[in-house]
């Protein structure tokens, strides 16, 4: 008797582009809807922002950190009671770019590729199959997922000689990332 099985083939779609605008505080999410930003830090190496999540089930607050240098944008969530996550940091391979015209002006392009950080515990690394399909449906340029294979492999290898501790990595780097202090879920 032979079982067959199926790989569903993964969603095809372009690159999803973010704008961070630090002049008008806000977030230009890759659907288009425009986000207040609370806070936006900049640093030599690279953009904090903070702001309220609206209308997701899951997660009620993000923070993130835009590292260009490392080609990764670094997120932390702050969950709906019952909605926790097994990871503690979730990044986002992608290339990340200011405006030459406005340096108010940040702009995002995922490059598919997916990390999830359990410190202490481990890292997994998601999405490879839409990298690969995006590059056949010339979604994605050849040397942008090469970039993006190169910037997933540092981290991931970075992270795990630093104990699985994505901070102590990029401080080794020379990159010290601040959070601001975890709170009750009521309290935002």
């Amino acid at each position: 008797m032979s079982v067959e099985t199926t790989t569903a083939a993964p969603h095809i779609h372009a690159p999803k582009i973010e704008l961070f605008d630090t002049r008008t505080m806000t977030n230009t999410d890759p659907k288009g809807f425009r986000r207040t930003v609370d806070e936006y830090r900049r640093e030599e190496f690279g953009l904090y922002l903070a702001r309220e999540v609206v209308d997701h089930h899951r997660f009620r607050y993000l923070e993130s950190w835009l590292l260009p240098d490392h080609g990764i944008r670094l997120s932390r969530w702050t969950w709906w009671p019952g909605q926790e996550a097994d990871y503690d940091f979730y990044l986002d391979v992608a290339e990340i770019t200011r405006s030459p015209e406005d340096p108010a002006h940040w702009h995002t392009r995922d490059c598919y590729l997916d990390i999830l950080v359990r410190t202490g515990r481990g890292v997994e690394v998601l999405d490879s199959d839409e990298l690969i399909a995006a590059v056949r449906a010339d979604l994605l340029p050849v040397d942008s997922a090469e970039r993006a294979m190169t910037a997933a492999h540092q981290a991931v290898s970075g992270i795990a000689a630093h104990g699985y501790d994505v901070t102590a990595w990029l401080q080794s780097t020379g990159v010290t990332v601040t959070w601001r202090e975890p709170t009750a879920s009521s309290d935002r």
